[in-house]
């Protein structure tokens, strides 16, 4: 967990850096977020594949299935944003800090289950019992 933690730490300062520079720059917060989420996606991916799952999975199969959860990150990092700052007209860091309290939540549960599962839990049951 201590590992998760610290790399959620580095993913989240690499997004919630790189959207604040860009919102300091005059970008509307949605599309500044978005460029600083997409900046921590290469962080996030390496740092968890390598050190805090320590997967062996090929990058075909978790660089597919971290993408996916990324996309679901994404979605719910965009909608937190643009409610909180185009509707509800709250102050981007307040908003973006919201929404990387839930997005590690997701990323956490969704990337331990399935994205780095080791080959024996991908398999379905029978195929484990199989194998005893």
């Amino acid at each position: 967990m201590l590992r998760y933690a610290v790399s959620g730490g580095a993913s989240a300062a690499t997004h919630f850096g790189g959207g604040l520079a860009l919102d300091a720059a005059g970008f509307r917060p949605v599309p500044a977020s978005t460029a600083g989420f997409v900046a921590s996606i290469l962080v996030s991916y390496g740092l968890q594949r390598a050190w805090v799952f320590r997967s062996s999975a090929g990058h075909a199969t978790a660089g597919s299935r971290f993408l996916t959860v990324t996309a679901a990150a994404f979605t719910l990092n965009t909608v937190v944003l643009w409610l909180g700052t185009e509707v509800l007209h709250a102050p981007f860091a307040v908003v973006q800090a919201v929404a990387l309290v839930a997005i590690p939540v997701l990323n956490y549960t969704l990337n331990s289950r399935w994205t780095f599962a080791e080959e024996a839990r991908d398999r379905a049951p029978s195929d484990i019992a199989q194998k005893r």
